[in-house]
């Protein structure tokens, strides 16, 4: 029988209804539930979305990758900032033996905190809608960059250009730093910033000994009931950076990538106005995403390469 999106997707998680637990929101990718007032419970589905639509079809599999990757990254950052982990087993969720199977690998229970109102987005490199803004203007979000820069080029140094976070739907808008202060006081958006850059530049040279330049990411941060910064959301994952092999990237052209851009790249193609609904994926391109975000994993958490 040939392999089709829907043949996909009967191996894929989509959306969770857990018995007993209070869903407060379902994300892009991941759905909330309360477990009490101190405590929630987020489970990664294998939702995609691209220009802030959730698509039809999801990448099987792809929930249990975003999950280990965040794993991974708030282990390693956390000397740089605490995160919203607590380090539960899952029991202390559900006792549902089917429940438990469903979420091993792809939830985690967790702090409530208070979300802040930014994406705190960092580029290291020329790329995306970045490459598009300085074509246009000579700038990146505003901050002018130097003359005869080209795509996939690393800037003079890593950029902190926040974003609103658009609801489901909605675009995200690229914000000044002023504004963020506006947002958040000045002192803590001076904070969100020092950390955000501290967190790509520990990450980007991890990363680059394994063979994958982050060209960019963005993370979101939360408050404690003291008013202490935490990591939250997810971290690092190829639906919040752009992941290149660094054996393959070149100054001048858009390189491969393990993260969805390859997704954006077939969407690009099509006539879509990138609005709900968004379009059917072929098999082929749900398989293919889901390969890349395998290696990026594999990557990221296998032995040390040797950086060209």
């Amino acid at each position: 029988m040939a392999t089709t999106p829907d043949t996909l997707a009967q191996s894929a998680l989509y959306r969770t209804d857990l018995k007993g637990l209070q869903c407060l929101h379902r994300g892009k990718v991941r759905d909330v539930y309360a477990l009490d007032a101190q405590r929630l419970l987020i489970v990664t589905t294998d939702r995609l979305s691209a220009f802030d639509v959730v698509l039809p079809d999801p990448i099987p599999g792809k929930g249990r990758v975003l999950d280990e990757i965040s794993r991974f990254w708030f282990a390693r950052t956390s000397q740089i900032i605490g995160n919203h982990l607590t380090g539960e087993p899952l029991e202390r969720a559900t006792r549902d033996a089917a429940e438990l199977a469903l979420l091993e690998g792809r939830a985690v229970i967790v702090h409530r905190l208070e979300a802040l109102p930014i994406e705190a987005v960092v580029r290291g490199y020329l790329s995306g809608s970045g490459w598009k803004d300085y074509q246009a203007s000579g700038s990146l979000c505003g901050i002018v960059l130097p003359a005869g820069l080209q795509q996939a080029q690393a800037l003079p140094k890593p950029l902190f250009t926040p974003a609103t976070k658009a609801a489901a739907g909605e675009h995200d808008e690229n914000i000044s730093f002023e504004h963020t202060v506006r947002l958040l006081g000045a002192p803590r958006a001076a904070a969100v910033r020092e950390i955000a850059l501290a967190l790509y530049e520990f990450a980007a040279a991890y990363a680059r000994r394994r063979g994958i330049i982050i060209a960019d990411t963005k993370f979101e941060f939360g408050l404690d009931r003291s008013g202490k910064l935490r990591l939250i959301d997810e971290v690092l994952t190829p639906d919040s950076s752009r992941f290149w092999p660094a054996d393959t990237w070149r100054v001048g052209s858009s390189p491969p990538s393990f993260d969805k851009q390859y997704v954006r790249d077939y969407l690009e193609g099509l006539d879509w106005n990138k609005r709900a609904p968004g379009p059917r994926l072929p098999a082929a391109v749900i398989e293919r995403t889901g390969e890349k975000y395998r290696e990026a994993l594999r990557r990221l958490t296998g032995p040390e390469l040797t950086a060209p």
